[in-house]
């Protein structure tokens, strides 16, 4: 097993794929997504979950807990596809499991927040070499795609406006102790993971790919659960074997305060409105997820039915999503039509492609 940490002092907006891939252009500073290549418009079936976890119909290390059915194959070059399955992902047993050939590094920048990732790149060349991850994936990162529609979401980079609402975040001092937090779209985990940091009560983490949630997402939080049990035992000078094990602090935060789901955003409510106790939340984090026109109604309806009546969204978005149509005019245009929640602008970043910080409430509230 290997489990290297290679702490970078550098400027993590400049992404590490570009230089791996040789592109041209960072897609995250420009708003232009990358388009598939051609005849990556079948979907291909999951593979089974990596981590012990819940899943449905056949899953053969666990009992089903009410999925919704998977993408189904479709005739090759389809472009219509189903949508992913909603499911939630258990973490259990050894979890260094989850930390396994990952290189970790640190947010490097003034006003960011002191958090630790995954490197991705090396994510990216342990599921194309097929050690990890779906099928569908694998293919979206072979084919260097930034999105594959009704396949793969993005969620491996981790975008720029993450880096803005995080320090918007820092910054304006908003309040996220004791709060119920959803990171909505939530690719690396860094805004709830920095929800965790400020004590949040609960956090529950979704993403569209349960490949980006259990290569990406899970061990993120690990890896800053197992930061925050180094503080606490900063000062600690009791013998090592007096010390609280290394799993107890990540196995309290995981169970006690962290949820983690995957699947499309509309069977990912019905999942959670089906369960014993549907979550309200009092903050909903998400970033660049308004670059696709089709998907404002159902994020819409996640943002209707899950926040809480007196509760807040803080989106991060570009202005506009090129060859994609997306962006922050088009969405606060959709949402008004709705008349129930009221948008008001909190940050503006002008530099390059303008990007937007949003805050959304309810109407009455």
């Amino acid at each position: 097993m290997a489990f290297q940490f290679n702490f970078e002092v550098g400027d993590r907006r400049d992404w590490e794929e570009e230089e791996e891939r040789g592109t041209d252009e960072a897609a995250g500073s420009s708003g232009r997504l990358r388009r598939p290549a051609q005849g990556y418009g079948r979907p291909l079936p999951e593979e089974e979950v990596l981590l012990t976890g819940h899943k449905g119909e056949g899953n053969p290390n666990g009992a089903e807990v009410g999925a919704v059915s998977g993408p189904a194959t479709e005739e090759p070059g389809k472009a219509e596809e189903k949508p992913a399955a909603a499911e939630e992902h258990r973490v259990t047993g050894d979890l260094r499991r989850a930390l396994e050939n990952r290189v970790v590094e640190r947010l490097w920048g003034k006003a960011l927040p002191p958090l630790k990732h995954v490197n991705q790149a090396v994510v990216e060349r342990s599921i194309c070499a097929g050690a990890e991850g779906s099928r569908l994936v694998s293919a979206a990162v072979a084919a260097r795609c930034d999105l594959l529609s009704g396949a793969y979401e993005g969620g491996l980079k981790i975008w720029e406006c993450t880096f803005d609402l995080l320090t918007y975040l820092q910054a304006a001092g908003v309040e996220l102790a004791e709060k119920r937090v959803l990171d909505l779209g939530c690719g690396a985990g860094l805004l709830g993971i920095l929800a965790l940091k400020k004590n949040a009560k609960v956090v529950h983490f979704q993403d569209y790919n349960r490949t980006v949630i259990e290569a990406i997402t899970i061990p993120n939080v690990l890896i800053n659960c197992e930061e925050e049990e180094d503080e606490e035992n900063e000062d600690c000078i009791e013998p090592c074997h007096k010390k609280r094990k290394e799993s107890e602090v990540k196995e309290q935060c995981l169970q006690h305060r962290c949820r983690f789901f995957s699947g499309e955003w509309s069977n990912f409510l019905q999942l959670l409105l089906n369960g014993d106790d549907p979550p309200k939340y009092d903050i909903i984090l998400t970033s660049e997820t308004i670059y696709n026109t089709v998907y404002y109604s159902s994020l819409h309806d996640v943002l209707c039915n899950l926040l809480d009546e007196k509760g807040r969204v803080y989106l991060a978005s570009k202005i506009h999503y090129f060859g994609v149509g997306g962006g922050v005019q088009l969405f606060e245009t959709f949402v008004d039509q709705r008349n129930v929640f009221s948008t008001k602008t909190a940050k503006v970043t002008d530099q390059g492609l303008k990007r937007f910080i949003i805050e959304m409430t309810f109407k009455n509230e």
